[in-house]
């Protein structure tokens, strides 16, 4: 069993920063691979980035090049690295893990969620 808790949302203007955080607690914490989803009003969850035990990211297409991933298995935390934020990345964040060495990109791979942070982003 894996429990996730975010922090770190918030509201921001376009074109500014936030850094999400994702503390794990439970299994070993650094075998599982580890994503970032986001879900805005009206509109269905989506995938943002993953990232393998050793380091290996995902992104979406969406926020390439604005949005980095990243781990720190000695603390038991994942991270997410918005910049340049849009309007359109207003969203509730979710981070989430999965038991499996894969990296996927689909919700219906992952066993355990966090409760989400909301990011709000100004235009």
């Amino acid at each position: 069993q894996v429990q996730l808790v975010e922090s770190g949302g918030g509201l921001v203007q376009a074109g500014g920063s936030l850094r999400l955080s994702c503390a794990a607690s439970g299994r070993t914490f650094s075998r599982y691979p580890m994503g970032w989803f986001r879900q805005a009003p009206g509109k269905e969850r989506e995938f943002v980035a993953t990232i393998s035990w050793s380091g290996h990211t995902l992104y979406a297409d969406s926020v390439k090049g604005r949005f980095t991933i990243s781990r720190d298995n000695a603390k038991n935390t994942v991270y997410l690295q918005m910049n340049s934020l849009k309007p359109e990345d207003t969203a509730v964040y979710y981070c989430a893990a999965h038991g499996s060495s894969r990296l996927y990109t689909s919700i219906g791979n992952y066993d355990y969620w966090g409760q989400g942070t909301q990011v709000t982003v100004s235009s």
